[in-house]
This record gives C-alpha cells, structure tokens and sequence, in this order.
C-alpha cells in the first residue's frame, strides 16, 4: 500500500541551520498494516510523515502509494485518499462549524460536490450511529458547534472524521500526546477499534514507548534520520520497553534517550 524509496531531506540547505532530517529512508507498508513509528526528537518520524502526507516535499527518492507515485503530488491531492489526526486537538476540525457539519465535510473528501441539501436525514442517522462508537455522548449534541468541545471530544471527532471514508493510509501524528492519560487510552482504544474494522493501513508516530509496543503490528525505532530497529510478529509481542531503551542506547548512547520517551 506504501513504499518509501531512499528518501533525503535537508531542512534549509546550505544555510548556517542546515539539518539532515531523513536519509536514506526506505519503508514498505502492506495493506492492512498498523505501524508505530518510536524515535525522540529530530530523529525524523514526524517529517518522514509529512514527506508521505505531501507537506513537505522530498530531496530525493520515491513514494509509491497503491501503485501510484505521488513523490511530487500536491498536498490538497493526497488528501483525497489520506486520513490524518494532528498532535494538536484543534487542528483537525473545523470549530466555528456544527459536529454534524464537520462530519459531513469528512464523509465528502474526494467526492465531487453539487447543489443540493446539505446533510440529508439519512446522513444524519449515519453519523448520530457513528458517534454512538466514541461513547461520549455526541450523538446528542449534533448541533453543538465543535469549538465548544474539549480537546479529548475534539479529538475522538478527528479520528471519526479521518476514518469516516476509508483512506487508503491512516497517518497519526503523535494525535494523543496533547491529552491526558485517561483521554489519550481513550483515544487509542477508538483508534484501534476503527483501524481492525476497516483494516485500515495505519503509520502512528508517538513518542510513547508502551504505545509503541502494544498497538499496531510493526514498530519501527528512528534515530538521526535513519530507521535503526524493526520489529514485527513475535518478536514485537515480546518486546519490554527495557529492550526498547536497550536499543535506543546500543544505536545511540545514553543521550538518544530523550526525558520525555522514558517518562512517556
């Protein structure tokens, strides 16, 4: 479903801030695949995400995804088949808008639009059944404008949207590091909900190592622009974050172990 090429990206090159953010990156996702993606900060996961999402775009290299490049499409283009929650609760919604406006602009991603009702009762019985799966009372409050909800409702709402039409790669940006840890379980726990449904190809950055480890099915270590450690199968099941940090400190010493990862 993804294939990464020998991918390069230098930030601001020939520049007294130049910085090598990825080299030589190659990664391939099969349909179906949930990958977590572990690393502290500058080792490259958020960029690597954001060269496939199309924000930035690639020094060199290739990113395939179903059988179509897309190494220089547009942003706005790849969104019609991507699904993507932000870090940030605010960013992946639309707060001056209704909870039932903003899932219907996610339920029209891709599609052409014309002149017609808005939200018909049939969309809306949908989405008031969608909303039942977050279990935090949404779907009685359809009307409310999203601004009014909190970050952990808005961000459960930004999971529901990215997945509502099925994209063929979910991307997840560290999307609970800005929740509390009840909330951030929450989330996590809708997010492996909807990922197994649908079978949906997912790549989640965190910087939670427990995270890492217990959802997804492969987990990929970043450090300094390169993928330093995989794991898949057995062996992911089996891993401690004791043997995370182990491989964290054999890759890049003591230092490669941000405060933040190991409080995480």
């Amino acid at each position: 479903m993804l294939e990464v090429s020998h991918v390069y990206k230098t930030f601001n090159p020939g520049q007294i801030t130049e910085r090598r953010a990825l080299t030589d990156v190659s990664l391939t996702l099969a349909p179906g695949d949930f990958v977590t993606v572990i690393g502290g900060n500058g080792a490259g996961k958020s960029t690597l995400l954001n060269l496939i999402a199309g924000v930035h775009s690639c020094d060199s290299g290739k990113i395939m995804l179903d059988g179509t490049d897309i190494t220089n499409q547009k942003e706005h283009k790849r969104a019609a088949y991507l699904g993507r929650v932000f870090q940030d609760p605010m960013m992946g919604t639309a707060s001056a808008m209704q909870i039932e406006e903003n899932l219907a602009m996610a339920y029209r991603r891709g599609k052409r639009r014309g002149l017609g009702w808005g939200i018909t009762s049939k969309e809306r019985a949908a989405y008031r059944e969608k909303l039942k799966l977050l279990d935090l009372g949404l779907e009685d409050r359809m009307q409310t404008k999203v601004g009014l909800l909190s970050g952990g409702q808005r961000q459960a709402l930004t999971l529901l949207m990215a997945t509502l039409q099925k994209p063929k790669l979910l991307l997840l940006d560290e999307h609970t590091a800005a929740l509390d840890p009840k909330t951030a379980k929450k989330v996590l726990d809708l997010t492996e909900h909807f990922v197994t449904e649908d079978s949906l190809t997912t790549f989640m950055v965190t910087h939670n190592m427990k995270d890492a480890i217990r959802y997804g099915n492969r987990l990929i270590m970043m450090l300094d622009g390169k993928i330093v450690y995989e794991a898949s199968g057995e062996e992911k099941k089996n891993l401690k974050v004791q043997d995370l940090l182990e491989k964290f400190q054999v890759a890049g010493g003591e230092e490669s172990v941000p405060d933040r990862m190991i409080l995480g």
